[in-house]
Parts: structure tokens; sequence; C-alpha cells
């Protein structure tokens, strides 16, 4: 079989990481579950690489009831320390406890806006915004839609949603593309 040799966004090194960038990131999401998942993935990601998620992230399929914020915003202190033992998933409680009150306010959010979808995708007009950056050096850790989103988000009660993480899950979603221009997935998202 012969090598793959399409140009990627080069921080897709490891095969987790090129198996997310190629099929994954940057796809737009219309799917509550899966905000969901990216809002507990990428605030367990805080302080971390993203690649110790990826490895763990089957780990956290299954200790976060596979992201159903419903069954998750009615875990108890019990559950919460059976998590904190978790060795499968990253163990810090702040990140822990962030998430059970992330799933609370996360069907706040629901039942005010019939989906965290519709939400979410106001901040970008219902759109995806499409970059064409050429040097990764460009690409931004954050933006003036993220930082309304995380605003936004800490007021309805959520938790590890600063502006950094707003975009993270906005790049994740699918509502900013920012593959480089000259990566193969560029012209496919969004």
């Amino acid at each position: 079989m012969d090598a793959d040799t399409r140009t990627r966004c080069p921080w897709a090194k490891h095969p987790l990481e090129i198996a997310y960038h190629d099929e994954e990131w940057g796809v737009p999401v219309h799917d509550d579950r899966r905000h969901f998942e990216f809002l507990v993935l990428d605030g367990a990601q805080a302080g971390l690489s993203w690649l110790t998620i990826l490895k763990r992230r089957e780990a956290y399929r299954s200790a976060f009831a596979g992201f159903d914020p419903q069954r998750v915003a009615a875990f108890s202190e019990a559950d919460v320390q059976g998590l904190m033992r978790d060795a499968g998933i990253i163990r810090n409680l702040r990140k822990i406890e962030g998430a059970v009150r992330n799933a609370r306010a996360f069907l706040r959010v629901q039942e005010e806006f019939g989906s965290f979808d519709a939400f979410v995708w106001r901040f970008t007009e219902g759109r995806t915004i499409r970059n064409r950056w050429t040097d990764p050096l460009d690409v931004p850790t954050t933006s003036p839609t993220a930082q309304a989103m995380s605003r936004e988000l800490a007021s309805r009660g959520f938790c590890f949603v600063g502006p950094t993480i707003c975009y993270a899950s906005m790049q994740a979603a699918g509502m900013v593309n920012d593959h480089l221009a000259t990566c193969f997935r560029h012209a496919h998202c969004g």
C-alpha cells in the first residue's frame, strides 16, 4: 500500500491525531451530544496536549455515560468520587466537577433554545467561518467570537469555557475552518 502523502495541518502527527484531523476536526457538528463531548474533552484538555485527551477518549466516553448530558447532570458526589479513581481519564476534581456542572447548564440551554446547537451556532450566524491560513503560526488560539461565546457560557453557569477552550470547541465543531489553505481537508470543511 502506498504511503499517504496528502498535505495535512502540521499538528496531525500521531495516528490518533491524523484520524481525528482527517475525519472530524472542522466538520460542522449539529448534534447536541457531540457538542457536549467537545465541551467535556476540551475542558479536560486545559493545560494538556490534545493527544493526551485523544488517547483517553474512549475512557471518557465510558466514564461520562456516552456524553449524554442528561445522565451526566444526574451524577452524584459518589459518582464524582468514582471518576476520581478512574485511571482512564484525567483525575482532576475541578475538571470532573466542571463536566457535571456543565451538563446541568447544558440542559438549561437546551430548554431555553430548543437545542445547544441552536444556541452555539448563533455566534457564527449559523455558518462556518472559513479562514485561509498559510502559516501554522497565524492560526489563532482565540477570537472575538470565542470571547463572546465564553462570556455568554460563563454567565449561564458553565465553567472551563475560557476563550481558548471555546475557540478549540469552535474549531472541533466546524464553526471555524482553521485547516491550513494547503491542507487537503480545507476545501472539505465548512
